[in-house]
């Protein structure tokens, strides 16, 4: 039996927090669920118990103690959507347009990707969402490289780094059609039998899970839309797409059904299954109201949405009406950061400043949309989210900066000051992986430079370097 305590000057539990629009907004009213000078009992990867330190220790003398007792446990953070297929791709097209960005960064981007790349890359990211509290992931690898199954290497680096996820694959049809010498039929057919072969392989990982991708439904032809609801009709999957991310999409979509994109994804059958959405931000009431009778969750992306100059998402007019809203740092490529608690901030300021109200959200809003919430919006809210007895053992302590060193608000302490150099430790499933400061599941330096090589070969291959989006090559 592996048993351990991890200690904290406060506990944050995120359990038995009142409904929404039922809390109320007065001072100490958000600290409910805090534990103060707190331990949660680990035992064989399971929350035992969460209570005062002094009795915990008391009835279990002898097992380690994690902490000393000056800083912030908390559960692992949820990124509920970002796109490893751009984990070797930062920093390029920042200055441009969604639909600029996809045509001229993340198209060719993903026609040399390999499963090579996406392992590696998944590592690599692995390491910067660990650090900064994420244990859990929702990724949609988006590549257009036929053959190459390169999304299964999203599972290969998340099972290295020790990582919760859940991964799918963002397929599109349409822009391929006139980059590859094959047949429609040809491309669609490898498409769903990439999904086939990734939802296997996912059954090889115990701490990952598979959703049906759907990389936007403007870039899937109506064939392949009909083929999807299908496969999902009879395998029983969930699914993960964009919905109403930019003004464009919205007209685009018009022009090709006569209709918006969620009206359509209701008339086609998407939304039988359950299904998480990013960003949600050109939505009318209509919209809201469709996404919470058929029980849509919604990927908020601030940073994403801020960078690309996509708008803002009517976060709180989606958590009034009951939809369920996590955070997620959206794709490496349109964040350039895989920082949750960089995102999980700007879900709190984007909405301060976008309505002139400071009580438009709060503190303890934000940091429920990035843990319960986020795991409510994945379907694995039996398993995280919160530090409760029977929950699996994904916890994260902050302590040791100066950033978690003043706590007298420790909520919003957290969602406003704390940052990656906090993170002193994180456990997975009752496995260390972060410790002391350093991720202890990948080597960095170590996976730093085997990356290095795959980052010019794409580089060259992508043809960026060329337009001078990249100066690697």
């Amino acid at each position: 039996m592996t048993a351990f305590l991890v200690r904290g000057r406060h506990v944050l539990t995120m359990a038995g927090l009142a409904p929404l629009g039922e809390r109320e907004r007065t001072p100490g009213a958000h600290l409910e669920g805090v534990v103060g000078d707190g331990a949660v009992l680990v035992c064989d990867g399971e929350i035992v118990e969460v209570a005062a330190y002094d009795a915990l220790r008391a009835a279990h003398p002898d097992v380690p103690v994690h902490g000393d007792g000056t800083g912030l446990v908390l559960p692992g953070l949820i990124s509920t959507h970002t796109h490893l297929s751009e984990a070797l791709g930062t920093g390029m097209g920042s200055e441009l347009s969604l639909f600029e960005w996809g045509e001229e960064i993340v198209g060719p981007l993903g026609l040399v990707l390999t499963r090579e790349d996406a392992a590696e890359g998944t590592a690599l990211r692995a390491v910067e969402m660990l650090l900064s509290g994420v244990t859990t992931v929702n990724d949609m690898f988006c590549h257009g490289h036929v053959g190459s199954r390169a999304s299964l290497g999203v599972v290969d680096g998340l099972a290295r780094a020790g990582m919760r996820g859940v991964v799918s694959y963002g397929a599109e049809d349409l822009p391929l059609g006139a980059l590859v010498d094959l047949e429609p039929t040809e491309i669609i057919d490898d498409i769903l039998a990439e999904q086939v072969d990734l939802a296997a392989h996912v059954a090889t990982a115990p701490l990952i899970g598979f959703r049906y991708g759907v990389g936007t439904m403007l870039g899937q032809s109506d064939d392949l839309l009909t083929a999807g609801v299908e496969l999902c009709r009879e395998h029983g999957w969930a699914v993960h797409t964009h919905l109403a991310e930019v003004r464009e999409e919205i007209t685009a979509s018009r022009a090709r059904w006569g209709h918006r994109t969620v009206d359509h994804a209701l008339r086609i059958g998407l939304f039988e299954r359950p299904l998480i959405a990013g960003h949600g931000v050109w939505l009318t009431e209509s919209d809201i109201a469709t996404f919470a009778r058929h029980d849509v969750a919604i990927a908020h992306n601030p940073v994403a949405n801020m960078i690309l100059a996509s708008g803002v998402c009517p976060v709180p007019r989606l958590r009034a009406a009951g939809v369920v809203v996590g955070i997620g740092t959206d794709g490496a490529a349109s964040n350039d950061s895989q920082d949750m608690l960089q995102a999980v901030k700007a879900a709190a300021l984007l909405q301060k400043l976008h309505h002139h109200d400071a009580l438009v959200i709060d503190a303890l809003d934000v940091l429920t949309m990035a843990t319960i919430d986020g795991a409510r919006a994945l379907g694995i809210d039996h398993l995280v989210g919160s530090l409760e007895p029977g929950k699996r053992a994904d916890v994260v302590l902050l302590q040791d900066t100066v950033d978690v060193s003043v706590l007298h608000d420790p909520v919003s302490q957290l969602v406003y000051g704390a940052s990656p150099r906090s993170v002193r430790d994180v456990w997975v499933d009752g496995a260390q992986v972060v410790s002391d400061h350093r991720c202890a599941s990948v080597d960095e330096t170590a996976q730093i430079v085997r990356c290095r090589p795959l980052m010019e070969r794409i580089a060259r291959a992508s043809g960026l370097a060329a337009t001078g989006h990249s100066v690697l090559a």
